[in-house]
């Protein structure tokens, strides 16, 4: 199987290097010095799940020089999916599935409006893992996980045949859940609560978990989520609440999410496609997200100071 990893960080380099030690053609599509070092050196995972390294690499900053693939795992940040799904063009064939690994629930169809529908999957991952330099991955926790499916949750062949394809590959779980929308309605509940909670408070889950009006907050963003995906047609179950609560529960009291890091230390972060998404579709769908909404005003200057669009100073 001809697979392209778009986004060759600390999410594609790992599933796509779990793909290439198990015997498939995969090509990474990454920039800079991390491109120079795959190409030098091949990739090199540091993992909890077991080391290893792939090399020769495949990669490229070109996607016309591979062509076109059977798959194509998607796995840049949120906010650059858009962009992306523009320089994807020549990967797509026929027969190419484009499978996003994002947070969030919009890639999807902003990868459908530039490449057409019927190449289109949902998907979501599961994995903490990061460039620890280039060329080299640091799979710190989380067993990972990768979940995709058909937006009709029909089966395919071609779906099957990139389960397989992980099913042969060591340190991955793969799945094609009976409601792929559902699934990645779960995530975006959890993730989106736990970043922007997290980011506005600017502490760690084990003090937003412990303080009652603190805990409140992570409660009303968790219900907002899930009156939105109802509301939209996701059958979301309530179990999913309480999942998500068990799951922030059970995290180590010192952990953050990554978009509360990104904003807290001045980079660009997935605001707009994490609690911008949900005052969005919220709005679309008649449902109203007080809270979600007053977190994105809260960080917006923030994140536009962090793109350039904003100057100032912070003391």
């Amino acid at each position: 199987m001809r697979v392209a990893i778009f986004g060759a960080g600390g999410v594609g380099a790992y599933f796509g290097g779990r793909l290439a030690q198990a015997g498939e053609d995969v090509t990474f599509i990454a920039r800079g010095s991390h491109l120079e070092a795959l190409r030098d050196n091949g990739l090199q995972v540091q993992s909890v799940a077991g080391d290893f390294v792939v090399k020769p690499a495949q990669a490229t900053d070109d996607p016309a020089a591979v062509g076109e693939v059977d798959v194509v795992l998607v796995a840049v940040k949120a906010w650059q999916v858009p962009e992306a799904a523009a320089m994807m063009a020549p990967l797509v064939g026929s027969n190419t599935v484009v499978v996003p690994l994002e947070n969030g629930v919009e890639a999807p169809d902003q990868l459908a409006a530039e490449l057409g529908q019927e190449h289109v999957a949902g998907g979501l991952c599961r994995i903490i893992s990061y460039i620890a330099a280039p060329g080299v991955i640091h799979h710190v926790g989380a067993e990972p996980y990768v979940a995709f499916g058909e937006l009709d949750n029909r089966l395919s062949r071609r779906l099957e045949r990139l389960r397989a394809a992980f099913d042969r590959a060591a340190g991955v779980t793969a799945e094609i859940p009976a409601d792929i929308k559902v699934a990645m309605w779960r995530k975006f509940l959890l993730i989106a609560t736990f970043s922007g909670v997290g980011a506005v408070t600017r502490a760690p889950i084990g003090v937003v978990r412990s303080r009652p009006k603190t805990r409140a907050m992570l409660q009303q963003a968790l219900r907002e989520i899930y009156d939105v995906g109802r509301a939209r047609g996701v059958a979301l179950e309530e179990e999913a609440i309480e999942a998500a609560t068990t799951f922030m529960d059970n995290l180590p009291p010192e952990a953050t999410a990554s978009m509360q890091r990104d904003i807290l230390e001045g980079r660009p972060s997935e605001l707009e496609s994490q609690n911008g998404a949900v005052v969005r579709l919220g709005a679309e769908a008649g449902v109203e997200t007080p809270l979600h909404r007053f977190i994105y005003s809260a960080l917006l200057p923030l994140e536009l100071r962090s793109r350039g669009e904003l100057d100032f100073s912070i003391t």
